[in-house]
């Protein structure tokens, strides 16, 4: 009976083991600072699209369910503000999904996300978000905004300098769950605001610490965020490097964060049914004993 009972529940974890894990989280780097705030923002009538992305690293295929990310509201003078839409695109890295073969207007696209996206979600139809107030005021010491972004020989700026708004986090869940195989991708979300308002994605700890966060693992390179608009596109701009410059760049993260779904890969199936298999086989003749 001992040994029946030690088979069955071997095999119940076994079996746990080679079951997805739901609700996990993917990446965490939730940690805004007042470091920078870069604008990102959809394409609209009078308005040109802004793309602001960083990265995160995939070691199996995952169901992305949910994500979670921290910016500024910047109001109009005396216009009331209010999110109306969202969009998620992943993207992966160059020279994924890229023209490896045209004439670049930046100094590098090594380590930049590719020339179009992998996949995308927006508010119309295949996601749903919620937003919170962090602070009633908040200020980036520098910031990346409309008309900031410039081609090379012109891009490096120092920034457009020190901005403040209104600190929200925005919470979304993918109707439609992203499903991306193992890869290293960039996470770029966009927000739509009324009354001329613009959103502005906070910077985040690099190299990437605090409670609950998840560095890269060794042998990874965290790279860096990048950011393009629809006159730069399909190039991108390292922020840091290419847009504030200096002898001694900074270089910046973004704060958000992924949950949701990490996939086995087939080997570690395969060794878990193995396993399973030989623990059936004992419980066998046990019993036949």
């Amino acid at each position: 009976m001992r040994h029946a009972t030690i088979s069955v529940a071997a095999i119940i974890f076994g079996a746990l083991l080679a079951l997805p894990l739901a609700g996990d989280t993917i990446y965490n780097n939730l940690t805004p600072n007042n470091q920078m705030a870069i604008a990102s923002r959809p394409d609209a009538p009078g308005a040109f699209e802004i793309e602001t992305g960083d990265d995160f690293l995939l070691k199996s295929q995952t169901i992305v369910k949910d994500a979670s990310f921290v910016g500024l509201l910047v109001p109009t003078p005396g216009a009331r503000v209010a999110i109306t839409g969202v969009t998620v695109e992943m993207y992966r890295g160059f020279p994924n999904d890229s023209d490896t073969g045209r004439t670049a207007n930046v100094p590098t696209r090594a380590n930049s996300p590719s020339d179009v996206a992998f996949d995308s979600r927006d508010s119309a139809s295949g996601l749903t978000f919620s937003d919170s107030v962090l602070a009633g005021a908040f200020t980036a010491l520098n910031s990346v905004q409309p008309g900031g972004i410039h081609p090379k020989p012109l891009q490096n700026t120092n920034g457009n300098g020190p901005l403040t708004g209104q600190e929200v986090q925005i919470n979304v869940t993918f109707a439609t769950p992203f499903d991306l195989p193992s890869d290293h991708y960039f996470f770029v979300p966009q927000v739509t605001l009324t009354n001329g308002a613009q959103f502005y994605w906070l910077s985040a700890s690099r190299p990437i610490s605090g409670a609950g966060t998840t560095p890269f693992p060794a042998g990874v390179t965290d790279l860096q965020a990048w950011v393009r608009d629809g006159n730069l596109d399909p190039d991108w701009l390292r922020v840091g490097t290419d847009i504030v410059g200096g002898a001694t760049p900074p270089t910046f993260n973004a704060a958000f964060s992924l949950s949701g779904t990490s996939i086995p890969e087939p080997s570690t199936v395969l060794l878990v049914v193995a396993g399973l298999a030989l623990i059936a086989a004992k419980r066998r003749n046990v019993k036949a004993s």
